[in-house]
């Protein structure tokens, strides 16, 4: 091009460019690095970003609600220290696990590095009293299992198998001593526990069919037996083993150190669900337990159960977490995603299905609210737990199937969580009491006849 071509081009442009704009734009912006940055785009890149320039702004488009699943505030009924807490493990949640969670779901790995940084929230054992505990309401409890699970199921059970199972079968049911020994630093994450109730064969009928066994020798208690999908055994400090007692057929409970000789954990392999969560098979083969390892307060399976009904509220709770996850992924997938020149959160059937999310997670949220207070209250029941644990697992998966069909194919992939949130409610759905057992705990209570097999 000549010389005198430039000088034309260049006073053309110079007429038809707004130099107070161009300065407006300076201020906001290095002209000289845009300039250079635009140089190197290819002639498809620099019609795609022109289009994106030109396309006007939809009416209420510049002023998009928040994205939020909490749609009747119920945070609102928190203190300001109980939100400031809340708000503390969803930044922690958001920060250091978000982005590392879908590689380590797809590999079946734990992110084990996360366990320093999870210490500083100190939360574990939210609602115990002493030993370093917080003594926090047990509506706290429930908070924090939801705002884990909302980025994670996994992660939060991790924590709740922990802090919830493991942590509150000592509290409720170990002696001063076993207390002090362990609660302390299981409050600090420095120990890990494990909880292993569920056989190769039992699970639903716990109650009345363990398979593990236990006898005194005169020294020590000798475990025999089988555990089957124990979080966190793989690399757990302490076990808590339920076994049922051949002398008096009742069941008792076992601190059961990983180093004990006759203890043997195998990491399960190949789970559609909750692959981060480390479970194994455990098997006691002679597995000696001295009697200060005993559980000195566990000598019934009503003493398990007590264990069991304080931390199924914290499922049910886990499970509103998953689906708060899971609508509010589909809701910021939907206002991005565009379909025939528009975002296809504006047509009618996808806004149907986000409604239909969004009452679930409404419904399942003011349902588990009123489950802790009644447990703060001292008023809980099974059938308060249990129907709560039905309800919420139930519409928990309506809520993942309609968050994974309005993404459509993209549903399927990690990149947009929403398809680790349905695999992982599936997990939900059966731990801690499957929907039919759950649903004949109501029944019973309701009707006054029991329906299990006797």
């Amino acid at each position: 091009m000549s010389v005198f071509k430039k000088v034309r081009n260049t006073f053309n442009l110079l007429k038809s460019v707004d130099m107070d704009q161009l300065a407006k734009i300076n201020k906001k912006i290095d002209l000289a690095e845009a300039m250079e940055t635009l140089g190197k785009l290819d002639d498809r890149q620099l019609k795609g970003l022109m289009k994106m320039l030109k396309t006007k702004r939809r009416k209420g488009q510049s002023d998009l609600p928040p994205i939020d699943g909490d749609f009747y505030n119920l945070d609102l009924k928190l203190t300001e220290e109980q939100r400031e807490l809340q708000l503390k493990v969803r930044n922690f949640m958001e920060d250091e696990v978000r982005p590392i969670v879908n590689d380590h779901w797809n590999r079946a790995k734990f992110p084990f590095e996360i366990i320093e940084k999870f210490k500083k929230l100190n939360i574990a054992g939210v609602p115990y009293e002493g030993y370093g505990c917080p003594n926090l309401p047990f509506l706290m409890e429930g908070i924090i299992a939801q705002e884990i699970a909302r980025v994670d199921v996994s992660i939060s059970t991790f924590f709740g198998v922990h802090s919830g199972l493991a942590m509150g079968s000592i509290y409720l049911c170990g002696s001063d001593e076993q207390k002090q020994e362990w609660l302390p630093k299981m409050q600090k994450l420095e120990k890990i526990g494990a909880f292993g109730l569920t056989e190769p064969n039992v699970g639903s009928g716990v109650a009345g069919g363990l398979e593990t066994t236990c006898r005194f020798d005169g020294e020590n208690w000798v475990l025999n037996g089988q555990k089957k999908w124990i979080g966190n055994a793989t690399f757990s400090d302490v076990t808590v083993i339920w076994a049922r007692d051949e002398k008096t057929n009742k069941v008792k409970g076992f601190l059961v150190r990983k180093e004990n000789p006759g203890f043997k954990a195998e990491k399960m392999r190949d789970k559609m669900a909750l692959r981060i969560v480390q479970n194994a098979l455990i098997t006691l083969t002679d597995c000696k337990v001295p009697e200060h390892d005993r559980l000195q307060k566990a000598n019934s399976f009503k003493d398990t159960a007590n264990v069991l009904r304080m931390t199924r509220a914290g499922v049910a709770w886990q499970a509103v977490g998953c689906a708060r996850g899971a609508y509010e992924s589909a809701l910021k997938y939907t206002r991005k995603r565009e379909q025939f020149g528009r975002p296809i959160a504006s047509y009618q059937l996808i806004q149907n299905h986000l409604v239909e999310m969004l009452s679930n997670l409404t419904a399942m949220q003011t349902l588990v609210f009123r489950l802790s207070e009644l447990q703060d209250q001292g008023e809980l029941t099974d059938e308060h737990a249990s129907l709560a644990k039905v309800y919420c697992s139930m519409r928990m998966r309506d809520v993942v199937s309609r968050a994974r069909e309005v993404m459509g194919g993209n549903g399927i992939l990690l990149e947009y969580d929403v398809a680790r949130f349905v695999a992982d409610a599936e997990a939900i759905y059966s731990y801690e009491g499957t929907k039919e057992i759950n649903s004949l705990i109501v029944g019973r209570a309701i009707t006054g006849y029991s329906a299990f097999v006797s």
